[in-house]
């Protein structure tokens, strides 16, 4: 784990890949829009590529698809998704018992994640988890705040925010460290997510943790 060189109280947390493991309920309901185009994908691990970044870049960027097709993708994608996917997930282990430790400490924990703000929210419900955040900020389901620096941006204006040198971003992929950079945030690379240290170091990473655990030495 790299050494950090100051503590924070406030704590941002991307979703897929840092809170929970979404990766089942993510590439099912991938598959399930492809087949629609008439793409049959048998290699599940080659959908992990979509956990993190916005359905409307993964589409375009990863089968090539117009932005018409992408619509459309997305759409297919919520019709399993909003059903079936989104409870095909898991909380990391020992990731409740960081969340509680960090609240004992008083730290404040927001919710940071460019999947729709509503399903979002209805994860941390599921979850249990909605104890322990003071707010979960998402993309808008038609699209809006579809960069993950417009989601903290939001985050932070949402929980009146202005020093932001006692926010931490936690996230698994690059994307959370270049929207927490554009954002004027740090930002903290988990390795037990999707994405790898090349990745993260690469984006910029302040710093990189290698278990959930170690998330507690930075409060």
């Amino acid at each position: 784990m790299d050494k950090k060189n100051r503590n924070y109280d406030i704590f941002f947390f991307d979703l897929d890949g840092t809170l929970t493991d979404s990766s089942l309920g993510i590439t099912n309901s991938v598959i399930y829009a492809l087949r629609k185009f008439g793409i049959e994908e048998t290699d599940r691990k080659k959908l992990y590529s979509f956990i993190g970044p916005p359905l409307t870049v993964s589409f375009e960027k990863f089968c090539g698809f117009s932005k018409e097709q992408t619509a459309k993708a997305v759409e297919y994608y919520r019709e399993y998704y909003r059903d079936r996917g989104i409870y095909e997930n898991r909380v990391y282990d020992g990731m409740e018992e960081v969340l509680k430790e960090l609240k004992n400490r008083g730290m404040s924990l927001v919710v940071a994640t460019s999947k729709p703000e509503p399903f979002a929210r209805q994860i941390i419900d599921h979850f249990h988890l909605a104890r322990y955040f003071d707010y979960v900020a998402g993309m808008e389901l038609n699209g809006g705040r579809g960069t993950k620096e417009e989601v903290i941006r939001y985050g932070l204006a949402a929980c009146n925010i202005t020093d932001k040198s006692r926010v931490l971003m936690v996230g698994d992929r690059e994307h959370d460290v270049i929207g927490a950079k554009a954002a004027g945030i740090d930002c903290l690379g988990v390795l037990y997510g999707f994405g790898t240290r090349e990745e993260l170091i690469k984006a910029g990473a302040d710093y990189l943790a290698e278990t959930v655990k170690e998330i507690l030495l930075f409060a």
